[in-house]
């Protein structure tokens, strides 16, 4: 990172990804960092935010956190996110600065089915709104309706930042029962609107490969993914004849 920025490291605490790891947070304290024109130079230093937190992984004896972002040009969908693309061709998407009046009843039924073991749980409407809400940035969101006997029922949300050079993946949540696979359709959204917006790159958080519930950022290329502070290129894997 540049020179003059003031970064704080938290407490080791257990690692929520890999069981048999600390983790420990690298934190922003430099408060003329947190404005929207600095947040897209740590985004492509490695950082990312919650709330007004902006940090990245600063773990001792591990570096599994990956940040990767999708290259939007250059990306071409596999056979089963061909799949993902038609399946939102057939919903109606909807960007706003605003969440639909809707959004909690959805919330509430994703993190109840998928998330109960987790600390979201139970969910809490300001816990949510603080955890993706900030004084220096807002975030959008990518809203995802079904059309269902002359109405449309919200299925999905994705609350994304923008910045500069791309969007920035927060958080999705979606109808738990749905026969779609409603978190890959909302990354196809991701990737439909920052094309739409002719921005490089979609930032969508950290990969872990040995966390199963994390691999899935690796499968859109080609991405690019921070490695010992530098961008490193991964395309197409080739598949053996």
């Amino acid at each position: 990172m540049s020179v003059g920025i003031q970064v704080g490291v938290t407490p080791g605490a257990d690692c929520q990804y890999l069981t048999d790891q600390t983790e420990q947070l690298a934190v922003v304290m430099s408060p003329e960092y947190h404005q929207r024109e600095h947040y897209g130079a740590l985004l492509a230093a490695g950082f990312r935010r919650s709330g007004h937190l902006i940090y990245r992984p600063h773990c001792p004896s591990c570096q599994a956190c990956q940040a990767l972002r999708v290259d939007v040009d250059h990306y071409r969908p596999s056979k089963s996110q061909k799949r993902h693309r038609s399946q939102l061709k057939r919903l109606t998407m909807h960007v706003s600065d605003q969440l639909d009046d809707h959004w909690f009843e959805l919330y509430d039924r994703y993190i109840t089915a998928r998330h109960s073991e987790g600390n979201m749980y139970p969910a809490k409407r300001q816990d949510f709104l603080d955890f993706i809400h900030s004084d220096w940035l807002t975030p959008r969101f990518i809203h995802l309706y079904q059309n269902e006997e002359q109405r449309s029922r919200l299925i999905a949300v994705a609350v994304i930042d923008v910045v500069d050079d791309g969007l920035s993946a927060l958080y999705t949540f979606f109808d738990p029962q749905h026969r779609f696979s409603l978190g890959r359709v909302s990354i196809q959204a991701q990737l439909q609107l920052a094309k739409s917006m002719q921005l490089p790159w979609l930032y969508l958080g950290y990969q872990i490969d040995a966390c199963a519930a994390m691999r899935y950022k690796a499968d859109y290329y080609p991405h690019q993914r921070f490695i010992n502070q530098q961008w490193r290129a991964f395309s197409w894997p080739v598949i053996p004849q």
